[in-house]
């Protein structure tokens, strides 16, 4: 499965860079394959192993924020791996043709 998400520290004034990187921190870490852009965080992998890693990616910044959102977008597909880059290679294939 890929799941995207965000986490937004609340209540912590506007820059939340610090408190976000936390939470990629933890993905990174996980050695779960990821990719990070200007809005989510994508980690592939089973379904138990990457719901332990966004759990503990939220309860990164809860530890330093007084609330904590969370959005979550999950693609469960399976027999496939490698689908952080399999499906944006599919579409940079349509594009180059």
């Amino acid at each position: 499965m890929i799941v995207a998400f965000s986490v937004t520290p609340l209540g912590v004034g506007e820059d939340v860079g610090e408190y976000v990187a936390d939470a990629v921190r933890v993905v990174r870490e996980s050695g779960l394959p990821n990719r990070t852009d200007a809005m989510f965080t994508s980690i592939e992998g089973d379904w138990d192993e990457v719901m332990a890693v966004v759990k503990r990616a939220v309860a990164a910044v809860e530890a330093r924020a007084p609330r904590v959102s969370v959005v979550l977008k999950a693609d469960i597909r399976q027999g496939v791996t490698d689908g952080l880059n399999q499906k944006v290679d599919t579409v940079e294939r349509y594009l180059s043709a």
